[in-house]
């Protein structure tokens, strides 16, 4: 046979093996750096000639439906527009960021709750108008999806693929005090040991620590139970039977966890749980070239890279002016992603941008320092170059991001709301001056780097996974169908302590009995 027909055979046959192995994937996404990594998964997805739809809302923020990514986009409306969706963001996040200093801790607490109260009933809003829209749900059904993908950080994709009858994968970094996890997903969580998030402890606790992390870990659970009734009660509406958020949570077949050993402290895990932190990293390309020019005029001082993430636009004059003056008296050359005012105290070796390639500087050879908000994306890109860190934690799980950085050696944390000049000055110094944080990050990177299967490759077959096999249940523990007195065996320890109480209580019995015959006995005999 020609080599031509060889060729054109062999190709025909790939063709017909990558149709029929492709599935199709409905995505529940969420936005800014929640969407950055999961759109990661969903290209490479692409790449693997899979269809896949993403469910956005027509006041979307971040996500780009306009993009040649070969991305299928959903759009559903909503009774918000953009701008309002907006607006609220930003009033939560100055709350986050600017609190008044004037109003005592436990009234700026309260208000928080409130506006998550207020959060979780808008995010329910944003559900219903995909459940109770019939023709999309429809056109969903028709459609035949093989799974759904959901960022389960906010409830929802869960129920759609109940209502679908699919199966369904999470992908999560964190929950408030570990509560899906723990209570929808069966990850064991001892808080001997396990820090609860938010609590910027790590695995080795003093005596207070825990029991700190316990009382977290208590107030979270009640807050859990309190924000998941809002959940049920909508579950149970529109499944028309009673339903709880974690029985259809916890029918997830995979729980893809956005971070990895070289962040996480070690804990238990299950085997329905895969860890795949900083599977958005890649090696560092090209900077444009002015950017670079400034970047080589730096000499061997090197650069410090900047950036407070993708939400945080711009800060106060204030706090803007004593960053700036910071910046302005060491050595290096800074890039700083700001969108604000220009600082009056802005020195001639920092330059201000709307976006930097942040990948591709922190992998560049002369980066000295990467100062971080805290996102999880950011540090793993950190990571990934081995870049130590000077953390300014906002709001979230940026806390607890840097304290394990701070944990690992890697890191020095400057407090956002108190910090002076000072502050900051001291902490580029020490991260950019004392060797052992350069040695401890290039330590992470070497960890991170050192896997079998890169974290994509490993989140990606475990997506084809699940639609080559139908499910993953002989992954799924059987924890989920126990009760909470059944999976902590409290019916077997009630049972136990009532067969020996039952036994001292015929032991004791006996020989009160024994006594007494005894005791009969010699009356009669002193009688006699």
């Amino acid at each position: 046979m020609p080599e031509k027909w060889v060729s054109i055979l062999l190709l025909l046959h790939l063709c017909c093996f990558g149709c029929g192995s492709s599935g199709k994937i409905l995505v529940w996404p969420l936005e800014f750096s929640h969407w950055i990594n999961m759109r990661t998964i969903l290209q490479e997805l692409v790449q693997r000639g899979h269809d896949v739809t993403v469910l956005v809302p027509s006041h979307r923020l971040f996500i780009d439906t306009t993009d040649s990514s070969g991305l299928n986009y959903e759009i559903f409306p909503m009774l918000i527009t953009k701008e309002q969706a907006l607006s609220r963001m930003e009033t939560f996040l100055n709350e986050m960021i600017n609190p008044d200093d004037s109003v005592p801790r436990w009234k700026t607490m309260w208000k928080f709750h409130e506006m998550m109260v207020k959060f979780t009933f808008e995010l329910r809003d944003l559900c219903r108008s995909v459940v109770s829209n019939q023709i999309l749900m429809e056109k969903l059904r028709k459609a035949g999806y093989d799974v759904m993908f959901s960022d389960v950080a906010f409830p929802c994709g869960d129920l759609i693929a109940e209502m679908l009858k699919i199966p369904q994968i999470h992908s999560l970094r964190w929950s408030l005090g570990n509560a899906f996890e723990k209570y929808c997903g069966g990850l064991p969580s001892p808080p001997s040991y396990v820090p609860v998030p938010l609590g910027r402890l790590t695995d080795k606790m003093s005596f207070l620590e825990r029991v700190k992390n316990m009382l977290l870990s208590l107030l979270f659970d009640f807050y859990f139970y309190s924000d998941g009734t809002v959940w049920e009660e909508f579950y149970s509406e529109v499944l028309g039977r009673p339903t709880t958020l974690c029985e259809t949570m916890g029918k997830a077949e995979m729980w893809l966890i956005r971070t990895y050993w070289d962040f996480e402290f070690p804990r238990p895990y299950l085997p329905n749980f895969e860890f795949v932190g900083g599977l958005h990293c890649k090696p560092a390309k090209p900077l444009p070239k002015e950017m670079e020019t400034f970047v080589q005029s730096s000499g061997d001082h090197g650069i410090v890279v900047f950036s407070l993430g993708s939400m945080v636009k711009n800060l106060t004059d204030e706090k803007s002016n004593l960053i700036a003056a910071a910046l302005a008296q060491i050595p290096q050359k800074v890039l700083w992603r700001y969108k604000g005012k220009k600082p009056a105290t802005l020195g001639p070796n920092t330059r201000t941008y709307d976006w930097i390639p942040q990948n591709d500087l922190l992998g560049h050879p002369k980066t000295k320092a990467f100062i971080t908000h805290g996102g999880t994306n950011g540090i793993y890109e950190a990571i990934y170059h081995g870049i130590p860190m000077i953390g300014v934690p906002m709001f979230a799980d940026q806390p607890d991001n840097i304290a394990h950085m701070k944990a690992k050696g890697a890191a020095v944390e400057v407090d956002f709301n108190a910090m002076t000049t000072e502050d900051m000055l001291n902490a580029l110094k020490t991260v950019i001056n004392n060797p052992s944080y350069k040695e401890n990050a290039m330590r992470l990177s070497r960890i991170h780097h050192d896997q079998p299967v890169k974290p994509l490759d490993r989140a990606v077959f475990w997506i084809e996974f699940v639609m080559r096999h139908k499910g993953a249940k002989h992954l799924r523990p059987a924890a989920h169908d126990l009760t909470w007195y059944q999976y902590h065996s409290l019916d077997v320890i009630g049972f136990l302590l009532a067969c020996v109480a039952t036994v001292v209580f015929i032991v004791t019995k006996c020989c009160l009995f024994c006594c007494r015959k005894l005791g009969k006995t010699g009356k009669k005999q002193k009688r006699a």
